[in-house]
């Protein structure tokens, strides 16, 4: 279960607070730096998901507001067998969509409405999929907590440059450029390690609960030519939180590296595509769907389908 490495991502996202404090302020910056990581790591536990929401100002809905696409989220969470999770929608014309919470019980899920106008309904429902496989994966505690504190480190190194030296000592330059670069790099690194090996299984897993692989596939490539189009303020003013959602929201280049919040997109669509061979889905035509964009299915309807396929 992933409370274990929500645990060692904490502890070692702490160690990195106190060793930025230290850095900044000899010992008594890293027991000061200490103390706010435990209390932050205690608020962040119990509020990071209605942070990140509020973050993107995210609108939460019900069936009366958005009967079709709470609906949908409501019969794939059935399928995968979750409590049915809290809905919000993002007033964002970038077309992303993300999961958070601490558990399956208290998970909400997230769509930008340029996602909801981009995709087909098949492939919202490849979306929507994905992001249940992290809630029931717990990638939504770790990937949220992992974020919010990710942030607190870079918020913590931009303050080294007005805070003191050790004692009475003047701040070394040197070593308060070095926390300011070091310390959120360290943190995003650990964080970025943990959010692209998750995307993957949850694509997978979304696959399965979708039964389309395909539609998976063909959203990630559309989503991800959006982002490309369409910048996220909110993104770039919170960029900790890029891990969270399904794409990369500040830029639509990634790449398998250290540096990057998630895997290249070519890869997951060519992981995807293998899935889809697996399941007897080889041979698809192709289907004008909502929004006239193409859709992918397969011949033989021998697969149990959603409403939506």
């Amino acid at each position: 279960m992933n409370y274990t490495k929500t645990g060692l991502l904490i502890a070692a996202l702490t160690a990195l607070f106190g060793v930025a404090g230290y850095l900044i302020g000899g010992p008594t910056g890293m027991l000061i730096a200490l103390g706010i990581a435990i209390a932050m790591n205690v608020f962040t536990y119990w509020n990071a998901d209605r942070l990140v929401l509020r973050a993107y100002n995210a609108r939460e809905v019900n069936e009366r507001e958005a009967p079709e696409f709470y609906d949908m989220v409501r019969q794939l969470a059935e399928r995968a067998q979750l409590p049915m999770p809290k809905v919000y929608i993002i007033d964002n014309p970038q077309p992303n969509a993300f999961a958070t919470g601490r558990n399956p019980q208290n998970a909400a899920v997230a769509a930008t409405t340029g996602i909801m106008q981009t995709l087909t309904r098949e492939e919202l429902a490849g979306v929507m999929a994905h992001e249940l496989a992290h809630v029931k994966n717990y990638d939504t505690l770790t990937m949220t907590v992992g974020a919010a504190l990710a942030g607190a480190i870079s918020t913590l190194a931009q303050f080294g440059f007005f805070f003191g030296g050790r004692g009475d000592e003047r701040p070394n330059p040197i070593v308060v450029i070095a926390t300011a670069i070091l310390a959120p790099l360290a943190a995003m690194v650990i964080q970025m390690a943990i959010s692209r090996s998750r995307e993957y299984v949850a694509d997978r897993m979304g696959g399965e609960i979708s039964g389309n692989p395909l539609a998976l596939a063909s959203a990630l490539e559309k989503i991800a030519g959006g982002v490309v189009h369409t910048p996220n303020p909110d993104a770039e003013n919170h960029p900790a939180t890029a891990s969270l959602f399904i794409i990369n929201p500040l830029t639509g280049h990634g790449t398998d590296n250290l540096f990057s919040t998630h895997p290249a997109t070519e890869n997951r669509i060519a992981a995807l595509h293998q899935q889809a061979r697996q399941m007897g889905m080889s041979g698809v035509s192709f289907t004008s769907g909502h929004h006239g964009a193409s859709q992918a299915r397969p011949q033989s309807q021998r697969r149990r389908r959603g409403p939506w396929g």
